[in-house]
């Protein structure tokens, strides 16, 4: 099997994996016109969901056990079946706890249809807000392991395009204003200058690196989440703050590793994957800039002042950078 043609079973993996996650997620709404009644069909359609999104999983793993047979290292000294369990274990990890969200509606639902034989309208709304809420999460889940994957070619380059950063700046707080509202935040953002105009950068990587750092946040604050743009004569600066408890000073060096998490060091449980900072400090690095990060604890504050600042700084025009 030649590159292309596991270049082309790979996506056709990722295909049938994101439709069967959207079938899934949209099993309430497939429900509604093929029963008649909303609640009824979600199950069995969210189960065929469920069923084709492991095909796609199945047909992805295949393409990676075809590559470790041709390549037997990468990077860093892992196989490539090594690297395919990391991928999967992540998908497990970071899909979990939304589907028990998504999953616990929906018993919810069917223990009330099951004794009634109706389900109210607020309950159907709160199914359809949960899914709309938790789908960012998907949407960042199968980002970060398509990144993943684009991060073990160590000769790609970055895109070079226009990029409007206000336009994606905005798109990932409106992503991300469900969920902190559910999770009693206040997310705002700004730009200086107002009309802040175009840059030459990639854009799928700046919009992925903006959302891990939001995701971050809003996992961490305790009331408010700020995200700023600004620029220099040369570079462009997104900053995103919130004032959640800080991080410990031993932990700062590590906050970018592949995998780690605070939880680690107290032997916790993980509540996160710990890929999405190391994700947005290693497409910085390759888009020729770097993310930095301060923190304040409230116990090393007289003033009593805790917070989390990310900075990604990124040149204007990274056409020099790609070349």
């Amino acid at each position: 099997m030649n590159d292309q043609s596991l270049k082309i079973l790979k996506f056709a993996g990722l295909t049938v994996t994101v439709v069967g996650l959207l079938l899934f997620l949209l099993s309430p709404l497939i429900g509604e016109p093929i029963s008649g009644n909303l609640a009824w069909f979600i199950e069995p359609i969210a189960y065929i969901g469920a069923v084709v999104f492991m095909l796609g999983s199945l047909v992805v793993i295949v393409s990676f056990q075809v590559i470790e047979r041709r390549t037997k290292v990468v990077s860093g000294g892992r196989t490539w079946s090594q690297v395919t369990q990391d991928y999967f274990d992540t998908f497990a990890h970071d899909m979990g706890r939304p589907l028990r969200r998504i999953l616990g509606k929906q018993r919810e639902a069917r223990a009330v249809l099951n004794e009634t034989g109706e389900v109210s309208q607020h309950m159907v709304t709160e199914l359809l807000d949960e899914i709309e809420n938790q789908a960012p999460n998907f949407r960042l889940m199968i980002e970060n392991v398509r990144v993943l994957v684009d991060l073990e070619d160590i000769n790609a380059a970055p895109a070079v395009e226009p990029v409007d950063p206000a336009a994606l700046v905005r798109n990932v707080s409106d992503r991300y204003t469900p969920i902190a509202r559910e999770r009693g935040l206040e997310l705002v953002w700004w730009c200086e200058p107002s009309e802040f105009g175009l840059i030459y950068g990639d854009g799928s990587a700046l919009d992925h690196m903006i959302t891990n750092l939001v995701d971050n946040a809003a996992k961490f604050a305790s009331g408010h989440v700020e995200i700023r743009l600004t620029k220099t004569a040369s570079t462009f600066i997104v900053t995103v703050w919130d004032d959640g408890a800080g991080l410990v000073e031993s932990h700062v060096p590590h906050i970018f590793d592949r995998g780690w998490t605070p939880e680690l060091s107290a032997r916790a449980e993980k509540q996160s994957s710990g890929l999405g900072l190391f994700i947005a400090s290693s497409l910085a690095e390759r888009c020729g800039g770097q993310l930095l990060v301060e923190s304040q604890l409230s116990n090393d504050s007289s003033s009593g002042e805790h917070f989390t600042t990310f900075t990604l700084s990124l040149p204007l025009d990274n056409r020099t950078v790609a070349k």
